[in-house]
């Protein structure tokens, strides 16, 4: 991980939210996965941080944000992100989101689109059934019972490394995160996002493939031929990355080389 150039709190409602920045440049949000911090991004941050100001933000509950006074959702989140664009004093960013992050990101370009310039949602669905089985099952069943057995894993010791109480305050997290098992769909919502939006996914992702592509053509993609001099084309891309899992793709080289590719063809 490179060295924050600045680094801090920003309050939000029910507490505050931890941020830090690397790099300079135009600026652009990184948004972690679910249980994850930003270290979680190591291998990705760096070339992302070479052309822009990266901001990354720790989600309530997650790292050295931990719990806020308050419900957990994906709309809440992301507002608390649009307060630090804000308070920052950003007019417009950059987004990039990973699986939560990427629900995040979509929300605050749906909820505060006057904020974003481009988005990048990589292995994140619209809608609760986007997931596999799998991982819905998982997400039903996710509360602080867990919170023992996971000790030794990536996830908790990621957590561990930055929260000042982690045997306190993982279970918390734990609990608040059962509303990642809530139904939802926003697939009515997509059509209005005026966002320059990419989506990514790994070949191999957590999120079916059937799925991005209903997604991609929500947002207008991949409805006919894009003709000889690509004039039949949108604003909107998709990728889907090859030999990427849902578990590989925060740290995949080849997520940062995608998302700086369309962040940067203005």
């Amino acid at each position: 991980m490179p060295t924050p150039t600045k680094s801090g709190y920003v309050p939000v409602n029910g507490g505050k939210v931890y941020y830090a920045t690397y790099g300079e440049g135009s600026p652009l949000v990184l948004l972690h996965g679910g249980l994850m911090t930003i270290e979680a991004f190591g291998p990705v941050l760096p070339g992302l941080a070479e052309t822009h100001e990266v901001i990354a933000v720790e989600a309530q509950g997650h790292g050295r944000t931990g719990p806020l006074d308050r419900p957990m959702s994906f709309e809440n989140m992301a507002a608390d992100v649009a307060e630090v664009i804000r308070s920052l004093g950003y007019d417009k960013v950059d987004v990039v989101g990973y699986s939560m992050g990427g629900s995040m990101g979509l929300r605050l370009a749906l909820d505060h689109p006057e904020l974003v310039k481009r988005l990048v949602i990589a292995s994140a669905p619209y809608a609760f059934s986007g997931w596999h089985d799998y991982n819905q099952q998982g997400m039903r069943g996710l509360n602080s019972s867990f919170a023992d057995s996971m000790k030794g894993t990536p996830l908790y010791e990621g957590f561990a490394a930055v929260n000042p109480d982690p045997a306190t305050n993982f279970p918390k997290l734990l609990d608040q995160m059962t509303y990642m098992g809530k139904d939802y769909d926003w697939s009515a919502e997509i059509p209005n996002l005026k966002v320059p939006t990419e989506l990514i996914v790994g070949d191999w992702d957590a999120v079916r493939t059937s799925h991005t592509a209903k997604f991609f053509e929500l947002l207008g993609g991949g409805l006919q031929d894009a003709q000889w001099d690509g004039s039949g084309m949108n604003q909107n891309r998709l990728a889907i990355l090859p030999g990427v899992t849902h578990y590989t793709m925060m740290n995949s080289p080849k997520l940062a080389e995608t998302a700086l590719a369309f962040i940067d063809a203005r």
